[in-house]
């Protein structure tokens, strides 16, 4: 039923068009985010046809014998729109795993777009590959989103330092300079965590070039002192903290929740999730509990990012028939 083809240079237009029209997609899932870092992956994405018909699209890389959902996103999976149904997908991965058994494929790690991002429900590759795959859960990670609409009341803690920046008169400036915030980010990472930005100021720069509807900054002020910020990526579904940081007097002055109550009760009360991103460390495993309490104190709850593995073998592959 299916001809799978390889993703080429020559495949962009189609493939962004696609993406455009699928109901479970971001502009990640673009070319020109997807291949920003190009050099350190080896892509395998694929397109699947339906005679001249594009029925769908994965985005993946290849590591040796294994298939990756493309590990430089937050997430991945099968791309569908909405024509896509329930039957055709068993029989994609069907003969996904003919294609890539025959391509001297043994084994794909598999990661699902997470619900909150789809505009119209989207689980069908979730059956596939339980079903006719025989995946098993190899990961869990888990966010904190809340529901915009619901207006849960902030912790008692938030509402305090909210009104800590009316008083100190913080000032929050949309879609300000990247520039400004990455240093306070770069030294606020450092300091915390001992870490830094998967993303270094000329990429997101980059990126933000390509995607200025969808990279909007957010930072705070005292005076002309930048005292916090946060990067978030804007989806119809989803408003998403990429990354936030604060320097000791945002701390104090409440600069995380003044830019909160701007984006949530002022700029995207619209979007349907606001997504703080995971707490987790050890691939998922170990809690930061501070952290997440932090998030959960706006009224955020759990949703969990999945990954799922499956060997590819020929007993496998008659049985899936």
């Amino acid at each position: 039923m299916f001809e799978i083809r390889r993703y080429t240079e020559a495949d962009k237009a189609a493939w962004d068009r696609y993406v455009d029209s699928a109901r479970n997609a971001t502009f990640l899932f673009k070319r020109g985010y997807m291949d920003y870092h190009a050099d350190r992956f080896k892509d395998h994405s694929l397109l699947f046809y339906v005679g001249h018909h594009l029925h769908s699209l994965l985005p993946a890389h290849e590591v040796g014998d294994t298939l990756y959902s493309h590990y430089g996103l937050t997430y991945g999976g099968l791309i569908m729109d909405i024509n896509v149904t329930i039957a055709d997908t068993v029989q994609l991965f069907q003969e996904l795993n003919e294609y890539l058994r025959a391509a001297g494929f043994h084994r794909v790690v598999y990661r699902p777009v997470p619900w909150i991002y789809h505009q119209v429900p989207a689980e069908e590759d979730l059956y596939a590959i339980f079903w006719h795959c025989h995946a098993h859960l190899m990961l869990r990670n888990v966010g904190t989103t809340i529901i915009m609409h619901q207006h849960i009341p902030w912790r008692k803690d938030h509402r305090r330092r909210l009104k800590n920046a009316q008083d100190a008169d913080i000032r929050v400036v949309r879609d300000d300079r990247l520039e400004a915030f990455w240093p306070l980010l770069e030294e606020n990472l450092k300091k915390r965590f001992d870490a830094q930005p998967v993303h270094t100021l000329q990429e997101m720069l980059l990126l933000k070039s390509r995607f200025p509807d969808n990279i909007i900054q957010y930072n705070a002020y005292q005076g002309d002192q930048i005292v916090g910020g946060i990067t978030f990526y804007v989806t119809s579904q989803v408003l998403h903290g990429q990354y936030s940081g604060t320097n000791d007097i945002g701390k104090q002055t409440g600069a995380m929740e003044a830019i909160y109550d701007r984006v949530m009760v002022h700029d995207y009360p619209n979007i349907p999730y606001l997504d703080f991103g995971s707490s987790t460390e050890e691939q998922g495993s170990i809690i930061n509990e501070g952290l997440i309490a932090h998030k959960e104190g706006y009224g955020g709850r759990a949703v969990c990012y999945d990954t799922y593995e499956w060997n590819i073998s020929d007993k496998e592959i008659k049985d899936n028939r």
